[in-house]
């Protein structure tokens, strides 16, 4: 829905504007990072809002696995709770890492 919300934004701003597909763009220096997505979202940019939303579905999974580790520590389940660990550090160091 964030994303529907952002592209409906992004198109009342700029959806006049002709696109020029022979030119490579990637996406510009604030919208690489945490920071910057939450300013342009505050600040009500389509990209931004866009950028949000996908940063949402990215971090979802990652919200179940952390909340998996502390669903296992109340159980008390030691093999859980280490195998659900590895699985968050590999999806943490999967985010972290650029490359």
């Amino acid at each position: 829905m964030i994303v529907i919300v952002g592209g409906i934004l992004y198109l009342f701003h700029n959806g006049n504007d002709i696109p020029e597909d022979h030119i490579f763009r990637g996406e510009p220096a604030d919208l690489r990072q945490v920071p910057g997505i939450l300013n342009d979202t505050l600040a009500l940019r389509g990209r931004g809002i866009i950028q949000l939303g996908i940063l949402l579905l990215i971090l979802t999974p990652v919200a179940r696995v952390a909340f998996s580790v502390f669903a296992f520590w109340q159980q008390r389940d030691q093999f859980y709770i280490i195998v659900t660990l590895i699985v968050l550090l590999i999806l943490v160091h999967g985010l972290l890492t650029t490359g």
